[in-house]
This record gives structure tokens, C-alpha cells and sequence, in this order.
């Protein structure tokens, strides 16, 4: 058994192209997939480029002590969660001070959808719409009788719906029939203008601002009807201040975007649901109905009274008063038109939704309620340029350590460091493919932390050479040739390398998991690089200096080699000799 076992490890060892061709193999394909993929350089974090958006807290007349520490620590994990349902990666919302939020948002994501998302956020309330125009003259036509849909006879399962704009349909999840209209919008927000099937609305479709109020609002006053008359929702500076001061106890008035890109202008009665009555909102992808992307709501148990009181009476209305409007930060986001009471505390909003639109508009159903007001105090934005010097400045001082740890290994190992160099490359080439995938692949940013990681990682793989080739060294102080020596060496010096390696990756995941933000790129770095260090010595240092251990230069101990067996202090190899036998002694008679 032992011969045979002696045979198998003889084999192994005669063979180390297969190790050095699995590796060589790796690296073209993780190459090749990098080049596929279209993303050839690391994604760079928020410190390299990106955009820092700092939000003050502003208290409301009255309510200054509402600045505490609880509802600035509840604001930061709404926001962290709706920067989260973005799709954003290593973004980072912390506070600043007692009153100032700052969000961190890395390059390669939509900065701008993130600002409008986390930067308008304030709060959310469902309002009935009492009127509805279209910003720059004429009111929004609105489907005729031919085209306004009747109540459903069946019941609450099938009857259960709305309408974003009369053309995008809300159920409470059981209905199989809903599907959207030809003339579908592509977003949830809400337009009447939007149902370009009908030609010829008829007469008693104009929005009249003095239509009576629906859930419990009164008809507009003069003062109301002033500002909803001279409300021009195209310019900007007007719906910023749109509704200012107004109370959810109040009407208002408010601008809201249709699909077409043009404003919409509303009068709003008293909040009737708040957005704290929505438990959850998610974007779903109906299959069941062919009704597409839909948003999902899902109320709490006061939410679900209310809901289910205002779109009842809503429903007994005339359009545009039987629609609801969604209202973020004092913009109409979505105004679906009701048909029936939806009652059970689920609703869904269907239409001509796309997946990003529809899950914008889950993100504010589900996040929108914030228990402070905000306002966007600055925005920084850390240009290519800049960052470009930042990153230029590490690579930098990781070339200079590079360069130092090389100068090193000539100077003591000589003909050795070649192997190490060669290794140092791969391992290298390795950590720069594996980083551009892991971008797009799971949000991956690298930043200055984790460069700093990859600089550390240089010593972390030297180290392991280093401990193999004393361990080789070694063994030709004993007296043993070179090829011996290599295979004599590798057991003891790949348990120290796996221990030592087993530690460093050890505390790079523990590092990872507790600490938060730019520390754990850090601790990721350092922990792919010291598991790529372990796939290095294994499939490359070690059967590499086997091959060399066959070449001449080596295997006779060149002075420059670095295996010099006299400058080493070699012993001589040990030899058996055969004891002389003692004479023979005669004996006397």
C-alpha cells in the first residue's frame, strides 16, 4: 500500500502543467467574461465618483421638538430602504449633527431618480381629486359615457377597481379579468388627458373647479379657486411652492405629471388616508391577468377602514371626482379613478406600467411617509476628474509598495523571485478581473478603503512565498537535492500557508460584518485577495517551481538562484559506509 501511495504522489508531482493550464483556463474565461460584459474597469465607490446629498430636517410651526433623535434615526432607515429599492449599491445614509442627514450615492447609479426619491421625501397622503386641468389653459378632457366603465355586478372580487387617468386599473389582487385599457399611460401618474381613444368627451366632462368636494371636503372657497386659477404648473419655481402651508385636515391645491410629459393641475380635498396606513407596496409582474407590471398596496388595519370609507364614496362620483390623488411632498404622483369600495385592505394599481416605473411608484407608496420634513441643503458631486486623482494617488503608493516588495525579493531570493513576481501578476491580473465583474454583477464598488485593502494584500500573498521557499530552503540545508527538497517542503509550508491565510480571511469577514459603509469595502478586498492568495500558491507558485526545480539553473544551485547549497550552509548529503571488520585472531594450540 505504500508503494502505491508513493505512486500516486509521483504522478501528481510529474504533472504540474494541469494545475498551471486549470489557472492559465480561469483567467481567459473570467477575461473573456469581463470583455462580454461590457464592464473592463472596477466600478469606483462614492469616494472616487459619486454624489453626496446632504438634507436638513425643517421643523413645522408648532412641532420643533418633532427634531429628535428617534424620528432622525426612523428617517435615515426609510431613506436607506428606499435608496435600497433603487437598486443601488454601497449607498450609505447616516446622520450628520442632530438635524442633518447626509446620502452617499455611488457612480453607475441614476443620481438624479435617487435625489428626486430620497430629496422629495416628506410626506404622503391620499387626497380626493375635487377638480383637474390640464397647466396651460383648457381642462382635461375625460371619457364620455361610451367610455366610462360601469360598475361590476359581481361583487368585490371583480369589482374592486380603479383607474390611474382612466386608463391604468386597480383591483384588490382576486380579480383575473383587469387588464389594461388601449389607451394605457406608462406611468401611474395620473392623466384623464391620457385616454386618446376617446375623440369627443362630452359636455359635462369639464373639470369645474367649483365641483362639490368628495370624502367629506367642502366646495372650494374663493380664495382656492384664486390660487387654482393662476397655479401654472409648467414652471418650476410655482410647484415647489404649490400647496405650501396647507394642513391634511385642508384642501389644496397640487401639480402631478402626466404620461405625456405635460403638468397636470389638481384642487385636492382633506387627506383622507395617510401614507403611514400603507404597511407595504411592492412591484409586481401579474402573469395570471396579462395585466403587466402592477403596484400592490397593502394597508394597515386603521389604513384599510379608511381606504376602504373614502373610495366607496369616491366611487359614487362623477369623474374626476371619483379619483384619489397619491400626493408626495405636495405632488400628485398617481390619481387612479375608483369604481367600487375596496375593502379587504389590498388594492393593486395595473396599467401600461414598465418595471422601473412601477416600482418608483411602490418605493413612495411603501417609503414616502417620513415622520420630519426635509429640505435639500446641497448636493456635492465628486467628478471623474477628481476622483480620477484620488484613485491615481493609491495606485500610486500600491506601485510603490509593489516595487519595494519586489526590489526585496531580488535582493535575497534572486532566481526565486522570478516565480514570486510571475505569481504576484497573476494574483493580480485576478483581483483586477474578478473586481469589473463583481460590479455589475453584485454592486461592487471599488473605493479608497478597499484599494487600501489591495495594497495590504500584496504583503498577504508575498508572505506566502516567502514561507515556501524557506521551508524549501530548508530542506537543502539537510543536504537533500533540489526536486526532493520542493516535494519535501510543500506539505509543511501549505498547512502553515492555510493557516495563515485562514486568520487574515477571518478577520476580513468579521471586520465585514460588523462595521458599515466604506470599512467593509476594505474587509471585502482584503478577503477576496487573501482566498485568490491561496488559489495562487496552490495552482500556480507551487507547480511553477516544481518545473523550475527541473532546469539546470536551478537544480544545480547556480549562485544566483537563490538554492545555492554553499551560501545556503548546506550539510553534506549524508552516505552509508561499511564498518572494517575486526581481524581475525588466531588461536594457539
Amino acid at each position: 500500500m505504500a508503494a502505491l501511495k508513493k505512486g500516486r504522489n509521483a504522478s501528481a508531482t510529474s504533472k504540474p502543467w494541469r494545475s498551471l493550464a486549470l489557472i492559465l483556463i480561469a483567467i481567459v474565461a473570467l477575461t473573456g467574461g469581463m470583455f462580454a460584459s461590457g464592464h473592463t474597469t472596477p466600478r469606483l465607490g462614492i469616494d472616487l465618483a459619486g454624489t453626496s446629498i446632504t438634507l436638513a430636517a425643517v421643523p413645522e410651526a408648532g412641532q420643533e421638538s418633532a427634531i429628535n433623535k428617534t424620528n432622525m434615526d426612523t428617517a435615515v432607515s426609510i431613506m436607506e430602504r428606499r435608496v435600497n429599492g433603487l437598486g443601488v449599491s454601497e449607498a450609505e445614509v447616516q446622520t450628520q449633527g442632530d438635524r442633518n442627514i447626509i446620502v452617499n450615492i455611488p457612480k453607475g447609479t441614476n443620481s438624479k431618480q435617487a435625489r428626486e426619491q430620497v430629496g422629495t421625501t416628506a410626506k404622503l397622503y391620499f387626497r380626493p381629486v375635487i377638480a383637474t386641468e390640464r397647466a396651460g389653459g383648457g381642462a382635461a378632457p375625460q371619457p364620455s359615457a361610451t367610455g366610462e366603465p360601469s360598475a361590476d355586478p359581481s361583487g368585490d372580487k371583480a369589482g374592486d377597481k380603479a383607474t390611474d387617468g382612466a386608463s391604468e386599473e386597480a383591483t384588490d389582487g382576486s380579480s383575473a379579468s383587469a387588464t389594461p385599457s388601449s389607451s394605457a399611460t406608462t406611468q401611474g401618474r395620473a392623466v384623464t388627458d391620457a385616454l386618446k381613444a376617446d375623440e369627443s368627451p362630452s359636455p359635462t366632462d369639464k373639470a369645474s373647479p367649483s365641483a362639490s368636494a368628495t370624502g367629506g371636503a367642502s366646495d372650494p372657497d374663493a380664495k382656492l379657486q384664486a390660487a387654482y386659477a393662476k397655479l401654472d404648473c409648467t414652471k418650476e419655481s410655482v410647484r415647489a411652492t404649490a400647496g405650501d402651508g396647507a394642513k391634511a385636515s385642508e384642501s389644496t391645491v397640487a401639480c402631478g405629471q402626466n404620461s405625456e410629459g405635460q403638468w397636470q393641475k389638481y384642487i385636492l380635498g382633506p387627506a383622507a388616508v395617510d401614507g403611514t396606513d400603507v404597511d407595504e407596496a411592492d412591484a409586481v409582474l401579474n402573469t395570471t391577468s396579462g395585466a403587466g407590471w402592477t403596484v400592490t398596496m397593502k394597508f394597515t388595519g386603521e389604513g384599510s377602514k379608511k381606504f376602504a370609507d373614502i373610495t366607496g364614496q369616491l366611487a359614487q362620483k362623477q369623474s374626476p371626482q371619483n379619483q384619489f390623488a397619491i400626493v408626495l411632498d405636495g405632488e400628485v404622483v398617481s390619481d387612479p379613478y375608483v369604481r367600487q369600495a375596496l375593502t379587504g385592505g389590498n388594492a393593486e394599481i395595473s396599467g401600461n406600467f414598465t418595471q422601473q416605473s412601477s416600482q418608483e411608484l411602490a418605493n413612495m407608496l411603501s417609503y414616502g411617509a417620513l415622520p420630519l420634513t426635509f429640505r435639500e441643503d446641497s448636493v456635492t458631486t465628486v467628478t471623474a476628474a477628481l476622483g480620477g486623482e484620488q484613485l491615481q494617488a493609491g495606485l500610486i503608493a500600491g506601485a510603490i509598495g509593489l516595487a519595494l516588495v519586489i526590489l526585496y525579493l531580488l535582493f535575497y531570493y534572486r532566481g526565486l523571485s522570478f516565480i514570486a513576481v510571475a505569481s504576484l501578476l497573476v494574483s493580480a491580473a485576478l483581483t483586477y478581473v474578478i473586481m469589473a465583474l463583481l460590479g455589475p454583477t453584485i454592486g461592487f464598488a471599488l473605493n479608497l478603503p478597499a484599494v487600501c485593502g489591495a495594497i495590504v494584500a500584496i504583503g498577504i500573498t508575498a508572505d506566502s512565498f516567502i514561507v515556501y521557499f524557506e521551508r524549501v530552503r530548508d530542506e537543502i540545508r539537510e543536504g537533500r537535492s533540489l526536486r526532493p527538497a520542493v516535494e519535501r517542503a510543500w506539505p509543511r509550508a501549505r498547512r502553515t500557508i492555510l493557516v495563515s491565510d485562514f486568520v487574515s480571511f477571518l478577520a476580513a469577514a468579521v471586520l465585514f460584518v460588523v462595521t458599515v459603509g466604506k470599512v467593509q469595502g476594505f474587509a471585502f478586498t482584503l478577503g477576496l485577495t487573501t482566498v485568490l492568495d491561496v488559489v495562487v500558491v496552490f495552482l500556480f507558485t507551487k507547480p511553477l517551481l516544481t518545473l523550475m526545480a527541473r532546469r539546470k539553473f536551478f537544480a544545480s544551485g547556480h549562485k544566483w538562484s537563490g538554492l545555492d547549497p554553499k551560501a545556503l550552509g548546506a550539510k553534506p548529503p549524508l552516505r552509508r559506509t561499511r564498518r572494517p571488520s575486526a581481524p581475525a585472531q588466531t588461536k594457539e594450540a
